[in-house]
């Protein structure tokens, strides 16, 4: 998918890097997948502000994406690729043959008019989807299941793909677009193939309004508060202080692990995304 400059007339129009949306086939979604996004800008159930920096936006519909891949045996037609502004990635419409419609994650590759399939005995070929048993060692793979029947969990976002490494003792070897290599029970499902919308990475929203239009608010830096308001406020001139970075209510923003360090998971993880192997505690 190009991305589309702009001449620039305007100081908006210096920066922005589009996409020219060449590859949406449908402009408006399926009406029986959809329901209304209730916005809650960054409120709790008792009005309470909890994530700061939230509020306005464009009204958005929710597309219900199938994630499960279960309907097996039964051949499915791609009728169209959209839009969704909830995700980075772009979205297929299938249409199987009970004429039942759902949505998936457009992978590289995948066009109006292609068949899809589901199962174990599915080929290997973008957008099909199966358990990693059955999938060629070496493909790129997306939407991955990280416990059987769940629904993909992993890999999801705009053209991003993980490896499968190796298979061996029931569970397959993966390699995640972090460079994190873990270990995923091969009954697992996963899609083959790349996500789509591969130029999502270039785009630049070159204006404040493109944020406003996202329900992103400013902020204030820290720095430039008062000692009252904020930790790392107040100072004669600018200054950072002189302590770490830390949040309005004092707690560590860089280099503050957030992980469990006994995470029932850790024994699952080989190396790390910094390439270290993982220590098990």
């Amino acid at each position: 998918m190009p991305i589309r400059t702009f001449r620039p007339l305007t100081p908006s129009t210096r920066y922005i890097a589009r996409p020219t949306f060449d590859e949406i086939t449908k402009t408006r979604p399926e009406k029986s997948l959809v329901r209304t996004r209730k916005r809650t800008s960054g409120r709790n159930s008792y009005g309470r502000v909890t994530s700061r920096g939230r509020g306005g936006g464009h009204k958005q519909k929710l597309r219900t994406v199938d994630f499960k891949r279960n309907k097996h045996g039964v051949d499915a037609k791609v009728i169209a690729i959209e839009y969704d502004p909830g995700r980075t990635a772009r979205l297929a419409l299938l249409e199987y043959a009970d004429k039942e419609r759902r949505y998936i994650l457009a992978p590289v590759g995948l066009e109006v008019g292609r068949i899809v399939q589901n199962g174990p005995n599915a080929a290997p070929l973008p957008g099909n989807s199966a358990p990693l048993k059955s999938i060629p060692i070496g493909s790129p793979i997306h939407n991955l299941e990280l416990t059987p029947g769940r629904g993909g969990q992993l890999v999801r976002s705009a053209g991003v793909a993980a490896t499968l490494m190796s298979r061996d003792e029931g569970y397959a070897q993966v390699r995640l677009p972090s460079g994190e290599m873990r270990l995923v029970n091969e009954l697992c499902i996963a899609t083959i193939g790349q996500v789509g919308n591969t130029d999502h990475e270039n785009r630049v929203w070159g204006k404040a309004g493109s944020s406003r239009h996202r329900g992103i608010r400013p902020i204030s830096r820290a720095v430039a508060r008062n000692p009252v308001d904020h930790p790392m406020g107040g100072g004669q001139g600018k200054t950072a202080g002189g302590g770490h970075p830390v949040t309005p209510w004092g707690v560590i923003t860089r280099g503050y692990k957030t992980r469990r360090r006994k995470h029932v998971s850790n024994r699952f993880i080989l190396v790390r995304r910094d390439g270290r192997p993982f220590k098990k505690s």
